[in-house]
């Protein structure tokens, strides 16, 4: 009986040690289509579900109107493309941008018919080390309840399903993944374009540090799934050094998609360098098995609610200055294209005449 219970005690170790490990969709660009706050001529410029009113770190010196207009969301469009101190030119900067791409229909993939991001970045043409980043318009929170968001891009109040999830707005595929503990590998669906140009993921954790990781090199033709795979991963339980945490207050541990970084070889072609990205998954252990607890722990002390609300304002805060900040430059851009002319347009003038007659005599 003791052998008996002892083999199955060392089976149920030896399937622990895959049990636990789980997929999860950090990001998945299919799901940033624009589909609400509808611009001048109809056509929609924010995503509904990842949209953000930042007009709440506005000054009084702003109207209604211009607060209506203070919201931005992960719609593929509102991405950056970050450049390093090498590739800063003036024109890589201005053609340097973020677009939803859309794939064919009759494309031999699941995800035929939606849109993907699609980047356009300018590398410097001489010979000269260079990267550049493709980010989010805003850091992803991690905090921010779940909720729904009308027409107009104004976000709603919980709603008691939304509360009962324990889910938090950016989860599911919008950039935050909670409960990892050890992770295991990390893929990305990309299409390549024969660019011998490497590919990290930047990711962030729970305490705010950024890590990169190493997805290879785009130089090739079509659809592929990048991997990465963590070398420090160990399957095996019993070579594992067992590390116990206290379950709470800690809360959950996360991880939050901070972007892509692309990397340029001085020996390698420079230029325009093109690329489209599907989704990024990550494979991980899970921090705990579960979060149901015979004590309402966070109803009695309610310590994490106050932590995370801390938390959460203070990255609203940041994140409102920085988008103020773009508005009011963005109201200060010239949209004229061409100067008043100070003549009359059909006015037969000296000097029209005179520079007709002088392209007479050039021809």
């Amino acid at each position: 009986m003791k052998k008996t219970l002892g083999l199955i005690l060392a089976a149920m170790l030896l399937v622990g040690g895959n049990a636990f490990a789980t997929e999860g969709v950090l990001i998945d660009f299919t799901q940033l289509d624009a589909d609400c706050v509808s611009d001048e001529n109809g056509n929609s410029t924010q995503n509904g579900r990842t949209v953000m009113d930042y007009s709440v770190s506005a000054g009084a010196t702003f109207n209604e109107d211009q607060k209506n207009l203070m919201k931005t969301s992960l719609s593929l469009p509102e991405w950056e493309v970050t450049l390093n101190s090498s590739a800063k030119t003036v024109s890589s900067l201005a053609d340097s941008q973020v677009v939803a791409a859309p794939v064919k229909e009759s494309a031999d993939v699941p995800f035929a018919g939606k849109n993907i991001m699609g980047v356009r970045i300018v590398f410097p043409s001489w010979n000269a080390n260079a990267n550049a980043k493709v980010v989010p318009p805003f850091v992803i929170p991690a905090y921010e309840p779940l909720s729904t968001a009308d027409e107009n891009g104004v976000r709603q109040e919980p709603t008691d399903e939304a509360k009962a999830s324990g889910k938090t707005l950016f989860e599911d595929g919008y950039g935050i993944v909670k409960n990892v503990g050890t992770l295991k590998s990390i893929s990305v669906t990309t299409m390549g374009m024969n660019f011998p140009h490497g590919l990290y993921v930047l990711m962030s954790d729970t305490d705010g540090v950024e890590r990169r990781y190493f997805m290879g090199y785009l130089g090739f033709d079509g659809w592929k799934e990048l991997k990465w795979n963590n070398p420090q991963y160990i399957s095996e339980i019993r070579n594992r050094e067992i590390r116990v945490y206290p379950i709470y207050p800690r809360g959950l541990p996360f991880v939050k998609f901070e972007g892509f970084q692309i990397t340029r070889d001085a020996a390698h072609v420079g230029g325009d360098f093109i690329g489209y990205f599907k989704d990024v998954k990550i494979i991980y252990d899970k921090a705990l098995l579960t979060s149901d607890r015979d004590i309402a722990d966070e109803d009695l002390w309610g310590i994490i609610t106050k932590k995370e609300n801390s938390r959460q304002n203070a990255e609203m805060q940041k994140f409102g200055n920085k988008q103020v900040n773009r508005y009011l430059e963005k109201a200060k851009l010239a949209t004229e294209d061409e100067f008043t002319s100070s003549l009359n347009s059909d006015s037969s003038s000296n000097a029209q005449q005179t520079s007709g007659q002088a392209a007479s005599v050039a021809e």
